[in-house]
Order: structure tokens, then C-alpha cells, then sequence
């Protein structure tokens, strides 16, 4: 006769274990919302929400609570077009916690006033495909070790074979 099998009592399960990950507000939402036609596609980079259109960053979005002198709607551009979008923008600054004067970032503070109606126009700007706003990122660079694997490897292949010599 077979044995039987007991019943183990079932335990309470830990609501913790399956507990979901609860994620951030998206910070500034209506500036996604004003750019939806473009499809935007959003990644986290350093406790932000960068905005992506096609291959270019365009903005940042940017909402902390430990340092807030930053926070806003970061755009992506260059020193280059600083005068002209700063017309439309005079609010418009430097990102200060990159540590220098003058950065291709420039950020619309949302303490500043007209914070929304200055991020609407950045995104109008950016629907109508203003080429001030974005830019296409770099290839990452590789690693200090793949860097120098790659490059001895470079220089080997170029090398002549001192063997190869001898028998021509």
C-alpha cells in the first residue's frame, strides 16, 4: 500500500517577496504628452528621464529632491545656438551640477517663472524639428582594457612577420 501523502500545511506568503517595484513619477509628464506625435522614447540616465527622438537626445527631465537647483527640462544643444534659444528662453541657463560655466546642456528651471509655457514652446520647437534642440550621442568608448586589447591588436596586424621575412 502505498504511503500517503500529507497535506504540508500551506504558510501566509511574504507580500514582500512579491511585492512590485514601485516607479518614480515620470517628472514633468505634459512635456511627453506635447511631443507624443513623435513617438519619444524615454531611458533613465543618472536619476533622470532622458528624452529620446529617433537617434537625438532632446531633453532631459529632471525632478530631485536632494538637489534641486537643476531640476527642470534639460535641452539637449550645443554653446553654438545658446544666443538664439536664450530670446526665446531667457530663463534659460547653464546645468550647474556639471561643474562648469558654460555647457552644451542648458536647463529651463522650473523654479524660474513661465516654467510650462517655456518647456511647451521647447517642445514645439522640437516637433518642428528645430535643429537647436537634439543631438545624436556618441559611441560609447570602450573600456580602458578593451581600448589598449584593441589597439595592440591593431599594431600586431600591422607589425611585419619577422619569420615571413626570413623566407622571401
Amino acid at each position: 500500500m502505498p504511503a500517503s501523502r500529507r497535506n504540508k500545511p500551506v504558510l501566509p506568503l511574504d507580500e514582500t517577496a512579491f511585492a512590485v517595484k514601485q516607479r518614480k513619477a515620470v517628472p514633468h509628464e505634459f512635456v511627453l504628452d506635447a511631443i507624443d506625435a513623435l513617438a519619444p522614447q524615454t531611458r533613465s540616465m543618472f536619476g533622470c528621464l532622458a528624452v529620446y527622438v529617433e537617434d537625438k537626445i532632446v531633453l532631459i527631465l529632471r525632478d530631485r529632491r536632494d538637489e534641486t537647483a537643476d531640476n527642470g527640462v534639460w535641452l539637449a544643444t550645443t554653446v553654438e545656438h545658446h544666443e538664439s534659444l536664450r530670446c526665446e528662453f531667457p530663463n534659460m541657463r547653464s546645468i550647474q551640477v556639471l561643474g562648469k560655466k558654460v555647457t552644451g546642456w542648458q536647463v529651463l528651471p522650473v523654479d524660474a517663472p513661465g516654467f510650462e509655457e517655456a518647456a511647451l514652446r521647447a517642445c514645439e520647437l522640437i516637433v518642428a524639428r528645430d535643429p537647436r534642440i537634439g543631438k545624436v550621442p556618441g559611441a560609447r568608448r570602450a573600456s580602458g582594457s578593451g581600448a589598449r586589447k584593441a589597439a595592440k591588436s591593431a599594431k600586431r596586424a600591422k607589425a611585419p612577420n619577422p619569420a615571413k621575412l626570413e623566407r622571401d
